[in-house]
């Protein structure tokens, strides 16, 4: 379930009327007035949630996770576990979609400055026009520039620096952390399916966790997870103009130069290392103490230790034996044309 400190929960609602909502079919007409509190992923179903399933090969992820309900497509009903039960669709998650828009809904920021709930240590300083939604907390010493906005049951630790024009939502951060201006964290991350009137925006329903140390530069951006949370390892320096997307797991004592970009659910280990506009696909994982030469694009797993470069990006030798051989063969080329 959503953290309530950022989600207010808007359920339970009956089956039948998230079979109307989304156009599934319920197999068994009978669970129509089951109630359901939630939406959740498989790895955190439970018998108060719905969920849904749109490749068999997690057929024992949902058996093992039990939900109250699941969206399934066409054919595969049987592989709902006992008691769960089944609604019927070609596009599960563009369901899960519109039933997670209809349980849950960002808490608003109020209306007010500084929200009369909201817990500052001693010694915190806010700058002028600077914002503190309902619930948040700051810790003694922590410093919030000018115009930024600290959104509802945000939490920031102790002597952390957060600069000018900053906006912060759904996230928890620890101690003598350093965000400079213009960053965003706590954003939704890109998540959008098809629906029966076009694309639909996929709820992100995950937080972001930044441990201590942590430094992001101006402009930066690190979104919050779409299930499961974001989170950014002690001492890790993030430089300008990087982009973190959502459920990225990226470990201690890790280095971003500036215009790196990382996305959707990438594992980083401690100590990796990134130069300035590297890129990195979906669902990768970068091995503990790894690096990303500059403008690298790496597509596929860079195991510990290793050193990659160039587009797509592969071990550092490799690259650098296949860019000199080209050279080469230009040079030839170019002579016996004159």
């Amino acid at each position: 379930m959503p953290d309530p400190r950022f989600f207010e929960d808007l359920g339970p609602v009956t089956l039948g009327d998230l079979a109307a909502l989304t156009g599934a079919t319920l197999a068994a007409a009978e669970a129509a007035d089951r109630r359901v509190a939630g939406v959740a992923v498989l790895g955190h179903a439970g018998p108060e949630t719905i969920t849904f399933l749109a490749d068999r090969k997690y057929a024992a992820d949902l058996a093992a996770a039990r939900p109250a309900a699941c969206f399934l497509p066409p054919g595969v009903e049987s592989l709902a576990p006992p008691g769960c039960a089944v609604l019927t669709t070609p596009n599960p998650q563009g369901a899960y979609a519109l039933a997670a828009q209809r349980l849950h809904r960002a808490r608003s920021s109020g209306s007010v400055a500084v929200a009369p709930d909201a817990m500052l240590e001693a010694d915190v300083v806010l700058g002028p026009g600077a914002v503190v939604g309902p619930a948040a907390q700051i810790g003694r010493g922590t410093r919030i520039g000018a115009n930024t906005t600290i959104g509802p049951g945000v939490a920031i630790g102790r002597d952390c620096d957060i600069a000018a024009n900053v906006t912060i939502g759904f996230a928890l951060i620890g101690d003598r952390v350093k965000i400079l201006a213009g960053a965003r964290i706590g954003e939704p991350g890109f998540g959008a399916t098809a629906g029966a009137k076009g694309l639909i925006d996929i709820p992100q329903l995950g937080r972001v966790i930044i441990q201590d140390g942590v430094s992001i530069g101006a402009n930066s951006t690190i979104d919050r997870g779409a299930f499961d949370d974001t989170v950014i390892g002690e001492n890790t320096k993030i430089d300008n103009l990087v982009q973190v997307a959502h459920n990225v797991r990226v470990g201690r004592n890790c280095v971003m130069a500036a215009h790196t970009g990382i996305s959707g659910s990438v594992t980083i280990g401690d100590g990796a290392q990134f130069g300035g506009r590297a890129g990195v696909a979906d669902h990768v994982t970068i091995g503990t103490g790894a690096r990303v030469g500059a403008a690298a694009g790496v597509m596929k797993d860079i195991p510990a230790g290793e050193t990659w470069g160039g587009m797509p990006a592969r071990p550092i030798r490799h690259w650098l034996k296949e860019t000199a051989w080209l050279a080469r063969m230009a040079s030839r080329k170019g002579r016996g044309d004159a």
